[in-house]
C-alpha cells in the first residue's frame, strides 16, 4: 500500500463522504452538526427582549450600557480511528483483515478532510503504536496517514503479542474533547473490550467494524491440521474434514458475532461487519446510505 494509491482509492468514496456529511446534518448521527461545542464570538449592545443571563457585565460595567454575549456554534466534523494492527488482523484469504482495515481508515481519513473535518487516531496491537488526537488541517490528514501506511511493513520484532483493544478504547475516550463519530476497526478478538465501548459510547457515536474472513466461519478440507494462535502461542490440532466440527466452528463463529450486534446495539454502537472479501468502498457507502433512512 501507498499513500499515492490510497488517495487515488479514496477518490470514489468523494461522493460518499458528501453524503456522509448531509446525512449528519439531517441528524443521522446524534454526535455531529448539532452545535455541542458553543464558542464565544463577540458582544452586541442589550435589545429589548434580549434574555438578561445572555448579558455580558464586565462588559456592561466598563461601557456603562448594556451588551449581550454572542455565541457561535461549533460545527466541525469530527472523526476518530481505532485501528487493530495486533497479530490476528494479519490473517485472511484474498487479503488480510489488516489490509481491508488499513484501506477502511484510509478512505474514512480523506472522507473527513474532504469535509474540511478534524480527524484522530489510535493505532494498537499488543501495545498502543500511535495516538493523536483530533485535529483539522491537511498536514494531520498526512501524518496519520503516513503512519496508516506504515503498519504492514513493520519488522516482526515491533508487533506487540496480544491485543490492548480495551486500553485503546479508553485512551481514545481521553483524547475526544467533544462528541465525536468513533470508528472502532477491529476483529474484536479481544476480552474486556465491553465496559469501555459502552462508557465511550455513552457520548460519542461509535461505529464497530468488525473485520471478518471466510475462514471465520468455513474452513477448506484440508485434513488434520494443527493451528497455531500467534497472539498466545497457544497450538491445537483441528479435523477440518469432520462435517460436525465444521458445523461446530461454524455455529461458534456465529454467536460471537450474534453477541456483539447484541452488546453493540443495546449500548447505542452501531455494528458494521466489513469482510476481506468485500470492497470497502461499497461496504462504508451501503452504511452511510442506511443512517440516512434514520
Amino acid at each position: 500500500m501507498n499513500t499515492t494509491r490510497l488517495a487515488q482509492r479514496a477518490s470514489s468514496l468523494r461522493i460518499s463522504a458528501i453524503s456522509l456529511a448531509e446525512n449528519m446534518r439531517n441528524g443521522s448521527f446524534k454526535s455531529l452538526y448539532r452545535g455541542q461545542g458553543i464558542e464565544f464570538s463577540d458582544v452586541r449592545d442589550y435589545l429589548p427582549g434580549d434574555a438578561v443571563r445572555s448579558i455580558d457585565w464586565n462588559v456592561t460595567a466598563r461601557m456603562g450600557r448594556a451588551f449581550i454575549k454572542q455565541y457561535e456554534e461549533d460545527r466541525e466534523l469530527s472523526v476518530f480511528l481505532i485501528l487493530d494492527c495486533s497479530r490476528s488482523m494479519g490473517i485472511g484469504s484474498s487479503q488480510t483483515r489488516l489490509s481491508a482495515a488499513q484501506e477502511a481508515s484510509a478512505l474514512l481519513l480523506l472522507a473527513t478532510e474532504h469535509n474540511a473535518g478534524a480527524i484522530g487516531a489510535v493505532f494498537f496491537d499488543g501495545k498502543i503504536q500511535f495516538a493523536c488526537a483530533p485535529k483539522s488541517g491537511r498536514e494531520n490528514t498526512m501524518t496519520i496517514l503516513s503512519k496508516l501506511d506504515k503498519i504492514d511493513t513493520r519488522p516482526e520484532s515491533e508487533i506487540a503479542n496480544g491485543s490492548v483493544l480495551p486500553n485503546a478504547i479508553t485512551g481514545a475516550a481521553k483524547l475526544l474533547k467533544k462528541r465525536s463519530l468513533v470508528f472502532i476497526l477491529s476483529d474484536f478478538r479481544s476480552s474486556h473490550w465491553e465496559k469501555p465501548f459502552a462508557t465511550l459510547a455513552q457520548k460519542h457515536d461509535v461505529v464497530a467494524v468488525r473485520i471478518t474472513s471466510p475462514n471465520d466461519s468455513e474452513l477448506p478440507n484440508m485434513g488434520t491440521v494443527p493451528f497455531y494462535d500467534t497472539e498466545s502461542n497457544q497450538k491445537s490440532v483441528f479435523p477440518t474434514f469432520s462435517k460436525r466440527f465444521k458445523s461446530e466452528w461454524r455455529e461458534a463463529n456465529q454467536k460471537r458475532i450474534d453477541y456483539w450486534k447484541e452488546f453493540c446495539t443495546k449500548h447505542g454502537g452501531f455494528p458494521l461487519i466489513l469482510s476481506t472479501e468485500e470492497d470497502a468502498v461499497t461496504c462504508l457507502q451501503r452504511f452511510f446510505k442506511q443512517r440516512a433512512r434514520f
